[in-house]
């Protein structure tokens, strides 16, 4: 209890640097909207990917930071507002309260604005990635699943076997071993008996000639 009641001021504290008075509001160093725009447009280009040592460079020159030090906390920020705007339930007069109360006003306003422009097409985006996954997934199971033509006898019939083995009891499962067992053996003795018998019709042509020969 102790540790938690010492530990929720430190929080507090990390909460309004982060975005009231230290991080975010570096922002504000940006020279129009439009500046503003881009970052967020750049951060959303590369959800999946993080920005690059170009895009970097070029936030930073925006916001006039020289270190990605001083950089990534801004950028965290903005991603946790892109990422509550896109993908929670939150309508578009709504965005305002993604706000932490520590956010200076006009940077609220601002932010809010470009939000609620951009939050449509994100969305859309982000319907089309959660398409393209899926997609992506059915074609991998296809392409495991669709074999040679040559296979798919063998694989129905192994299909069969495990469907059967699941739905038999450990009596059935044995049951089935034997007559698999029975059947593997009637089948050797198919294959030896006719060689035999062919061994055998060839020793008495050979008899029958070496008799005939004889007399």
């Amino acid at each position: 209890m102790e540790a938690r009641q010492r530990g929720a001021p430190a929080a507090a504290a990390a909460s309004r640097a982060l975005w009231g008075h230290e991080h975010l509001p570096l922002l504000a160093r940006a020279r129009s909207k439009d500046s503003v725009e881009y970052i967020l447009q750049a951060l959303w280009r590369t959800r999946r990917t993080g920005l690059d040592a170009a895009d970097r460079a070029v936030v930073r020159d925006i916001l006039q930071i020289s270190t990605d030090s001083e950089l990534d906390p801004l950028l965290v920020c903005l991603r946790i507002l892109i990422r509550r705007c896109v993908h929670e339930n939150i309508a578009k007069d709504d965005v305002a309260k993604l706000f932490p109360e520590e956010v200076l006003p006009e940077l609220k306003r601002l932010l809010t604005l470009l939000l609620q422009k951009f939050q449509p097409e994100w969305r859309q985006d982000a319907s089309k990635d959660q398409a393209s996954a899926h997609n992506s997934g059915t074609t991998k199971r296809n392409l495991s699943t669709n074999q040679d033509v040559s296979e798919q006898p063998a694989i129905a019939e192994l299909h069969g076997v495990t469907s059967s083995a699941n739905a038999s009891s450990e009596s059935g499962m044995k049951e089935g071993k034997l007559l698999l067992a029975k059947d593997s053996l009637d089948k050797m003795l198919q294959d030896i008996y006719p060689t035999m018998g062919q061994v055998s019709n060839v020793g008495n042509a050979n008899g029958h000639g070496e008799a005939a020969r004889s007399t």
